[in-house]
């Protein structure tokens, strides 16, 4: 395989349905939020060793969640949650690029903030389902420059791979091939910035690996949201450090 690029194990997908705030953070959250999604664009997918831009836009914070990706094998409309891994076909590594603090019109933000080129890595493989004893017992693990931010496991979830193919199956149909990104625990996530290797580990489905690439050369702080949290700074983003942008 080192001779070889990988590409994107599914480059256009009728469907990214990301799952929102799908995780009880480590016991943090008191309750599971409501079951809640929304749409990222298919043209955001790339694959391993490829690169995600973060653009001249004004975010206040570039980041990456580590997800585990659901892959639907067959057309599912209004699916019960005891029939729903009848329709999965597999699963792969996910990361839901995100460029936040965006300030647009109205109340879309998620538009802005979530479906911008590049903001899909996803791969490097399909493992199919039958290789997966339980997707809900998976350690899920995100590097940057080899140094471990997101480090949790698929039973953390607030709502079940099954219920969340039941709720989004009952909202439009599900086509094959479509992606259902399960979420992430937040505490971990951390400034994305130009030259940075992240890696992504879904225990069992090998490691995704992509790079960074801002031409503006901004630069954040490296704290997590958690470390930010422990601090008492309320939001946790770390702040802009350096480059265009950077706050007054």
């Amino acid at each position: 395989l080192a001779s070889v690029r990988i590409r994107p194990p599914l480059p256009r997908p009728v469907n990214i349905d990301c799952m929102a705030v799908n995780y009880m953070e480590d016991g943090t959250r008191d309750e599971p939020a409501p079951i809640n999604a929304f749409h990222k664009s298919p043209s955001g997918i790339i694959g391993h060793e490829d690169t995600m831009v973060l653009q001249d836009i004004p975010a206040t914070i570039f980041e990456g969640e580590a997800e585990l990706a659901v892959i639907i094998g067959k057309r599912a409309s209004n699916v019960s949650a005891a029939e729903a891994m009848d329709y999965v076909f597999g699963y792969t590594n996910f990361i839901d690029g995100s460029a936040r603090g965006l300030q647009p019109p109205g109340s879309n933000f998620f538009f802005m903030m979530k479906s911008r080129e590049t903001y899909a890595p996803l791969g490097p493989y399909l493992v199919t389902k039958d290789e997966i004893a339980d997707p809900q017992k998976l350690q899920i693990k995100l590097s940057v420059n080899g140094e471990v931010k997101q480090n949790f496991n698929s039973d953390d979830m607030a709502h079940s791979i099954t219920r969340c193919i039941e709720w989004a199956s009952s909202i439009h149909t599900l086509e094959p091939g479509d992606i259902l990104a399960s979420g992430t625990n937040h505490r971990g996530l951390n400034a994305f910035q130009d030259g940075d290797v992240v890696e992504l580990e879904c225990e069992g489905l090998d490691v995704l690996r992509i790079h960074i690439q801002d031409d503006l050369k901004r630069v954040w702080s490296r704290e997590t949201r958690l470390d930010r949290q422990e601090q008492g700074f309320n939001p946790p983003y770390a702040p802009q450090l350096s480059g265009k942008y950077t706050p007054e």
